[in-house]
């Protein structure tokens, strides 16, 4: 698997722009990306990945929606449940709210077992309700990996807002991105992944680091890869 690849997009509310780049900087090598959850993190990293030259399956509990999305995007998009799209998947993103990851942890569990996952959920009281508390107590990271049994877990794009992830292209390798993950080669997948579309992966540690990638921790917004190195070091 080739892991110095890069692709990028600009999204615009319902928009997708597509940026013309040198051959040499578009995927070697194409991975079947499984998006489960297609909101606006979804949306966006699945078109940043199809303009790397990856294929992307996008699911939801709205198909129609999802199949409007992926004819927008064009060659490389497609559509399908989220069954479809967990079996479509060599590398599986999950984005949906956290309430709903023990569903799909028993849903999908046999399409997800010993697959790459990138967990970009994040748990919120007041959305998720007594789940979320239980998870910030035990710590996001550790928390979907219980709900996620099997999955080879790497947690990212949990600290940064959804509408920078479709242009930090335009500045490539300028805006870090912490991750979490205890799976070698899971991580260094993920970390392929997210250089593609601009931003410099940074992992802080396993998944017991997982907690400090979510909005309110000293991790949480931008920060330059050094940044969140020095950050890290502080953490405990």
């Amino acid at each position: 698997m080739n892991l110095n690849r890069r692709g990028f997009l600009i999204i615009s509310g319902a928009a997708v722009t597509a940026v013309t780049l040198p051959f040499s900087t578009r995927a070697v090598e194409t991975l079947k990306i499984g998006m489960i959850g297609s909101g606006r993190v979804g949306s966006a990293l699945g078109n940043a990945l199809v303009m790397a030259g990856h294929e992307v399956m996008f699911s939801s509990r709205h198909l129609e929606d999802d199949q409007l999305l992926a004819e927008r995007i064009g060659a490389g998009a497609s559509a399908g449940t989220p069954r479809e799209a967990a079996a479509f998947g060599e590398v599986l993103f999950v984005a949906v709210p956290y309430g709903a990851l023990p569903e799909i942890g028993k849903d999908l569990a046999d399409l997800i077992k010993s697959k790459v996952v990138i967990d970009t959920c994040n748990p919120f009281p007041n959305r998720d309700g007594e789940i979320a508390d239980w998870a910030r107590e035990k710590g996001a990271g550790l928390a979907s990996a219980e709900l996620l049994p099997g999955a080879r877990l790497v947690r990212a794009f949990n600290a940064i807002g959804a509408a920078r992830m479709g242009s930090a292209y335009q500045e490539p390798g300028v805006i870090g991105m912490p991750i979490a993950g205890d799976d070698a080669e899971a991580v260094e997948v993920a970390s392929g992944l997210i250089r593609e579309i601009g931003y410099e992966p940074v992992l802080i540690g396993g998944l017991e680091m997982g907690k400090y990638l979510m909005p309110g921790t000293p991790l949480a917004g931008e920060h330059s890869a050094e940044e969140i190195r020095q950050i890290a070091a502080g953490l405990e």
